[in-house]
C-alpha cells in the first residue's frame, strides 16, 4: 500500500520535539552567555593567561619552569604581544626630565638635611648630575657651612626665610604628601609636586641578605608580614589568606610562631650571625623562597606605590597586588596580580592557585626581567630616591639657590 506523504506541519512538530528531546538528554549543549563573555574579555594590562586544570603541574624549581616558558614561548613572543601596553611617550604618573641644561643658575648645590630623616645615611655624598652640575648632599653643618638649600622631613622650616639665607625643602613621601605651608619647594611621591621621588630603587635595600631561592614552596603559596595592623588591611588580608596555604611573618595574622620565624625556616637568609637580626635583614631573601607575596598598601590613593611591591618585585616573587589604581604606570609589563581586578576573593585565590602549578604561565610574571621589558618601570627607577639628590639639586638651581628671592 502507499504511503501517504507527511504534510509540512507534521514534520516541523515531529523535529521539534526531536530537537528537545537531544537538547534536554544533553547530546546538544550551548555556552552561556557568561562563558562566551569571558572568551571575548580584550587583552589587557592585567590580561590573565589561559590556565586551565587539566594543564595542572606542579613545581618547585622556578629554574626548571623559565627552561619550560623559553621553550614554549620565548621573549620574542612575549615582546610582541606586550608591546602595546608599554608606554613609549610621557606618563603623567611620573615627572620628566625636561633637559633643559640652560634653566641651571648655579654651578654647585649643596644640600643640608636637617633633623631626623628615613632617608639613608649612605646617600651623604658628592655627586657629578647632568650639565656640568655638582650636588653636595650631607647632614653634616660642617661639610655645608653655607647650604643652598635646608631639607626638612620630620621638623617644620623655617617661618621667614630672606634673601641670602637657604632655600626650605619640605619632604612627606606619606599617602597625605601635606605640605608644611613654609617650604620653597616641596617634594612628595606625586608627579604633581616639585620633586618627585618613588618608592623604587637601590637605596631603600641597604644591608640586606640578597640571596634569592630558586626553589619556591609548593605547599605555601604566599608570603605576607605587616606589623601596622591596619584593621581595613587586616580584613582584607585575611578574606584571601584564609583561601590559600600561606605563611604571615610580623605582628598581624602571625601564623608562624613569632617575629623572627623566617630564619629559622631559611637559615641561609642569615646576613651576619654575629649581629642580631632586624626584621628588614632577611625580608628579599625569605619573600624569594615563594611563589607570591601579598603587598597591601596603607592607603589606596592615587601614584602611592611603595616599597611593599617593590621589595616583592625585586625578590623574585610575583606580587599580588592591592593599592594604587593607577599602579601599571610604574611597573612592567605582566609582573603583577592585580586583586582589584577580580570580581571576589573567591576568584583570585582559585587564579593564584592554578597559576602556581602552571610552570609556563607562572614564569611569565618573570619575562620582562628576564627579556628587558621595563616598560614604565624604567623611568620608576630613574625617578627614585637614588637620583632624588641631582634632581633636587638641579630645582635648587633653577631657582638660583641662596640668591632667589624670598
Amino acid at each position: 500500500m502507499q504511503l501517504k506523504p507527511l504534510n509540512i506541519f507534521t514534520v516541523t512538530i515531529m523535529l521539534f520535539f526531536t530537537f528537545l528531546i537531544l537538547f534536554f538528554s544533553g547530546f546538544l549543549e550551548f555556552p552561556s552567555i557568561s562563558t562566551a563573555i569571558r572568551q571575548q574579555r580584550p587583552i589587557g594590562t592585567n590580561s590573565r593567561l589561559p590556565i586551565t586544570e587539566s594543564a595542572s603541574e606542579p613545581f618547585t624549581d622556578l629554574l626548571t619552569a623559565f627552561k619550560k616558558w623559553d621553550s614554549q614561548v620565548g621573549c620574542a613572543r612575549f615582546v610582541e604581544k606586550h608591546k602595546g601596553l608599554i608606554q613609549t611617550g610621557s606618563n603623567a604618573s611620573l615627572q620628566e626630565d625636561d633637559g633643559n641644561c640652560g634653566e641651571l643658575k648655579i654651578e654647585h648645590v649643596s644640600i643640608l638635611v636637617k633633623g631626623w630623616t628615613w632617608i639613608p645615611d649612605n646617600m651623604d655624598n658628592l655627586y657629578s648630575c647632568r650639565c656640568g652640575l655638582s650636588c653636595l648632599w650631607t647632614k653634616s653643618p660642617v661639610l655645608a657651612d653655607k647650604p643652598d638649600a635646608l631639607l626638612f622631613e620630620t621638623t617644620t622650616p623655617p617661618l621667614q626665610r630672606s634673601k641670602g639665607d637657604p632655600l626650605r625643602v619640605y619632604m612627606d613621601l606619606e599617602a597625605g604628601r601635606k605640605r608644611s605651608g613654609l617650604e620653597d619647594l616641596f617634594i612628595s611621591y606625586h608627579a604633581k609636586d616639585d620633586v618627585q621621588t618613588t618608592y623604587a630603587g637601590a637605596l631603600f635595600h641597604n644591608g640586606r641578605n640578597y640571596h634569592v631561592s630558586s626553589y619556591k614552596n609548593n605547599d605555601t603559596l604566599v608570603y605576607w608580614s605587616s606589623s601596622r595592623c591596619l584593621p581595613q588591611r587586616n580584613r582584607l588580608a585575611r578574606s584571601l589568606l584564609s583561601l590559600l596555604p600561606h605563611h604571615s611573618f610580623g605582628k598581624c595574622l602571625n601564623n608562624v610562631g613569632g617575629l623572627d620565624m623566617a630564619l629559622s625556616l631559611y637559615p641561609e637568609c642569615t646576613n651576619d650571625p654575629t649581629v642580631t637580626p632586624k626584621w628588614w635583614d632577611h625580608l628579599h631573601c625569605a619573600m624569594s623562597h615563594y611563589k607570591f607575596v601579598l603587598a597591601i598598601e596603607n592607603t589606596v590613593t592615587e601614584s602611592y606605590v611603595t616599597e611593599k611591591l617593590f621589595y616583592a618585585l625585586d625578590s623574585g616573587a610575583v606580587p599580588i597586588y592591592f593599592g594604587a589604581p593607577n599602579v601599571w604606570d610604574f611597573i612592567p609589563p605582566h609582573s603583577i596580580i592585580d586583586g582589584s581586578k577580580f570580581s571576589s576573593m573567591e576568584e583570585l585565590a582559585s587564579y593564584v592557585k592554578t597559576l602556581a602549578n602552571d610552570p609556563v604561565a607562572y614564569a611569565e610574571y618573570h619575562a620582562w626581567r628576564r627579556c628587558g621589558l621595563l616598560g614604565n618601570y624604567g623611568k620608576t627607577r630613574a625617578t627614585s630616591l637614588d637620583t632624588l639628590p641631582c634632581r633636587l639639586c638641579e630645582a635648587v638651581s633653577r631657582k638660583g639657590g641662596r640668591n632667589a628671592m624670598s
